[in-house]
């Protein structure tokens, strides 16, 4: 395997294994130590870099890792004094070598690695730590996602995020937060944070903020994963995460249509519903009857159910706009913010016309720096004419934007534009 390829695969380890790792050793060596555990991840992934360039690709490198990262915990944990901070029971197991070696090895078997993981995500939302905080946590720890991405789902900076992350860290050593699934009393004033965490890990798998990828599956992969943690357990199986998990799934099902063979995008209207996920749609709708149960409503169901709309329509032309139009107004009222304000206004335009859907993009003043907004801008103004205010819309989205797909795409947008008299005078 050449060494790009080799990277390559390091960065897709590092994306699904990460989470995985970082969990158990945190479990094992206390949430206090977050951090090392970390150290001791990124160690284990640059030991494979180097080690398999020399030696090749081992048959199974997820194992390869877990090995790896085993080893070094034992290493630490006999020179560290760190037993202490555990729970009881782990705590008696890691002070004799003759329990040492099984009790890590045993917390790496599939099983705990998910418990493990279950509980990291409710660590990183405990209250003791600001709500925007938790989130930064979850998102940095479990999900293996880098300052800037955060920064990106926040619509913030990088170093606010990493402020954010520090200072969450400091919370933890100073209450001395424990890494434990927390009884069920406690789970509803947490399960927010963990649902909202997850469904900015998706998003930023669903739309990235990668200059060179609009899609990064693997991290949809992992939010649809850690979601089906979440229905699995008893504790954890709640209506909400059953329609954040419809909602993943119907939003996931149209990827393999979002992108041609050559790369460029292909939008909603334009897309060939034949390669949308059909198994995907089921499991949807499988999901969004079990968040039905009792009378919750939340801001996924109403989500999910905009997305089941798209789902379940046969052409772009048959899309059920009006229902679309009315979702997101209640969708409003639970959620207020810029982008769902662009999503309404989008939908205004569909279900209502072109101008009203002008109309409500202005009465947005928050997303002037968004090249979506002026890209939506761009579109309606095609609708009604006006051409030349087309032109310069998408000529706007088109400085904004640091993705390379969606910079072709609009380039591809003001090529067909028509070229009229004031056209031709600026230019």
């Amino acid at each position: 395997m050449s060494e790009t390829n080799i990277n390559i695969l390091v960065d897709h380890l590092f994306r699904h294994e990460t989470g995985k790792m970082v969990s158990v050793l945190t479990r094992l060596l206390g949430f206090h130590s977050v951090d090392l555990a970390e150290d001791i991840v990124q160690d284990t992934l640059l030991k494979a870099m180097s080690a398999w360039k020399l030696n090749g690709v081992p048959e199974n490198p997820s194992a390869w890792l877990y090995t790896v990262a085993k080893r070094k915990a034992i290493d630490v944990i006999r020179q560290q004094q760190v037993k202490q901070h555990h729970h009881s029971e782990i705590s008696r197991a890691l002070q004799s070598e003759w329990t040492l070696s099984p009790t890590v090895n045993n917390l790496f078997l599939e099983n705990e690695v998910e418990d493990s993981q279950l509980r990291m995500i409710f660590a990183c939302c405990h209250p003791s730590i600001p709500y925007e905080a938790q989130l930064a946590l979850t998102l940095k720890t479990l999900c293996g996602l880098s300052a800037a991405e955060i920064a990106n789902s926040f619509l913030t900076n990088e170093e606010t995020i990493t402020k954010r992350i520090y200072r969450a860290k400091e919370k933890i050593k100073e209450e001395n937060i424990s890494l434990e699934v927390p009884v069920p009393a406690h789970i509803p004033g947490r399960i927010d944070a963990v649902l909202h965490s997850l469904y900015l890990l998706f998003n930023e798998g669903y739309n990235s903020s990668h200059p060179d990828q609009l899609i990064r599956q693997d991290l949809c992969e992992e939010a649809i994963r850690l979601c089906l943690l979440l229905t699995r357990n008893p504790l954890t199986n709640t209506p909400k995460s059953n329609a954040l998990l419809a909602l993943m799934c119907f939003q996931a099902s149209r990827d393999n249509a979002r992108i041609d063979n050559d790369g460029n995008i292909i939008l909603l209207k334009d897309q060939d519903r034949s390669l949308w996920n059909k198994s995907l749609i089921e499991r949807g709708r499988y999901y969004q009857n079990a968040s039905s149960v009792g009378d919750e409503l939340s801001e996924y169901h109403i989500e999910a159910a905009i997305a089941g709309c798209h789902a379940d329509a046969a052409s772009f032309k048959e899309t059920n706009w009006e229902i679309i139009y009315k979702l997101y107004s209640i969708l409003l009222q639970f959620k207020p913010g810029p982008i769902i304000e662009l999503n309404h206004a989008i939908a205004t335009g569909y279900a209502l016309s072109p101008a009203e859907g002008l109309k409500a993009l202005e009465n947005i003043s928050s997303l002037n720096n968004h090249y979506l907004y002026h890209a939506a801008k761009g579109d309606f103004l095609i609708e009604t004419g006006e051409f030349n205010l087309a032109r310069k819309s998408y000529e706007l989205a088109l400085l904004l934007t640091q993705s390379s797909l969606e910079k072709k795409l609009l380039k591809q947008k003001i090529e067909a534009l028509p070229i009229t008299n004031s056209t031709i005078n600026h230019a």
